[in-house]
């Protein structure tokens, strides 16, 4: 080893020094600060232990060093950043255009935008990347288009349709530019969600019943907590029914989302009828006058038959209490599960027929792409979009503006 070192004290040699050496030798007593090592001392060097990087700062001969360095951090991290500036500057330009009456409505876009961001960056970006410096749409563009959109989880019929329309369009010299397809693509996005919004409960019909269903973890309890506070905030009467009577605690959760919204729970034991819950929530929303009345029910796989069938018991309960109740079958999904939310949806439609969907977590995933699926293959209308953990979060779905968010 001793042998080998001289050798090396070319310019790995000189920068090892100037790099920590000299930091090592600093801690012997006997070397004035003006004074040059030895070969024999700088050979001896890295025998003594690695340098520390606190003790290199403070030998005053390795600071020229640091003052050189510091400035090239900067630059080599720079480069990523105007990947994301396009999309940041065209969301800018868009807050400002939209600028007549901004303040209701930028805010709903910008809180939309921050929600979807990573919808976006799933579907919106990768269109974007796909006809970034394309001067025409050509058969290689079309096959990159298709494969964007299967993997922002659009549903692979909804994209057969899309991109076989789009090639169509180019045959006849109606797409020309790849700045026209891109507007194409989001005008046919719009058109398909639109075609499904939820429209409003009617007036006049009380207590309005709506029974929630979904599997187990998509946030069902969570989200009737949040459906009534909307209720209440309209200055309805507002009644929860804990038909989850298998899970533990989840009587115990919605009595707590009733307390804080200032709504009444009906309520039986764990483990009792989920229909007989059912039952006397609705007898009680005709005796109390309520408004509306909302039923938990308890999360159950889509695949399980028997567990199907005691949904349609707490279904056809319903309909004895209150003739044509349930008025609204509000089925809730979980948007990370991409498209297994449609078979989610499709099964439970054949079994009790859901009426409008309630999509979550939508700012958690990147496979938003799923709510043009559901409602282009399913035909079934969104009336809710959870973009956050927040009651205010839980907003009623906007074709237009979930579109505008998004691209």
């Amino acid at each position: 080893m001793s042998e080998e070192t001289p050798k090396k004290r070319g310019l790995f040699g000189r920068l090892f020094r100037r790099g920590g050496g000299e930091a090592a030798e600093s801690q012997e007593p006997s070397p004035e600060p003006n004074e040059e090592p030895t070969p024999g001392e700088a050979a001896d060097v890295p025998e003594t232990g690695p340098p520390r990087e606190h003790e290199a700062a403070r030998d005053p001969l390795s600071e020229p060093e640091e003052v050189q360095e510091e400035p090239s951090p900067g630059p080599a991290e720079a480069p990523p950043e105007p990947e994301h500036l396009p999309e940041e500057e065209r969301d800018r330009e868009a807050d400002e255009a939209s600028g007549e009456d901004s303040s209701p409505r930028a805010g709903l876009l910008a809180r939309l935008r921050q929600g979807l961001a990573k919808t976006r960056r799933g579907l919106a970006q990768k269109v974007d990347r796909v006809l970034f410096g394309k001067k025409e749409i050509d058969a290689e563009t079309l096959d990159e288009l298709e494969e964007a959109l299967v993997t922002a989880d659009l549903g692979v019929t909804t994209v057969m349709r899309l991109v076989d329309e789009i090639r169509e369009k180019v045959s006849r010299k109606e797409l020309v530019r790849p700045e026209a397809l891109r507007e194409h693509l989001k005008a046919a996005i719009r058109e398909i969600l639109v075609a499904e919004e939820a429209r409003q409960a009617p007036e006049g019909v009380r207590p309005w019943v709506i029974m929630v269903v979904g599997v187990n973890g998509v946030g069902k309890t969570t989200t009737i907590g949040k459906i009534g506070a909307r209720f209440r905030r309209e200055g309805k009467r507002v009644i929860l029914a804990a038909g989850d009577t298998f899970r533990a605690a989840a009587i115990e959760q919605l009595e707590i989302w009733g307390d804080r919204i200032g709504a009444q729970v009906v309520r039986h034991q764990q483990g009792s009828d989920p229909a007989a819950v059912a039952f006397d929530a609705v007898e009680a929303g005709k005796a109390r006058d309520a408004d509306v009345v909302i039923v938990d029910t308890a999360g159950r796989l889509h695949t399980k038959r028997n567990l199907m069938e005691e949904l349609k018991k707490v279904r056809r309960v319903i309909g004895k209490a209150l003739p044509g109740a349930p008025h609204e079958v509000l089925l809730v999904l979980d948007a990370t599960t991409g498209q297994n939310a449609v078979s989610q949806a499709r099964l439970f439609h054949e079994a009790v027929g859901v009426d409008t969907i309630a999509l979550t977590k939508l700012d958690g995933t990147a496979r938003g792409g799923v709510i043009v699926a559901i409602c282009d293959e399913l035909k079934i209308p969104i009336r809710y979009i959870g973009i956050g953990e927040g009651v205010e979060d839980l907003r009623p779905f906007d074709a237009q503006a979930f579109v505008d968010a998004l691209f």
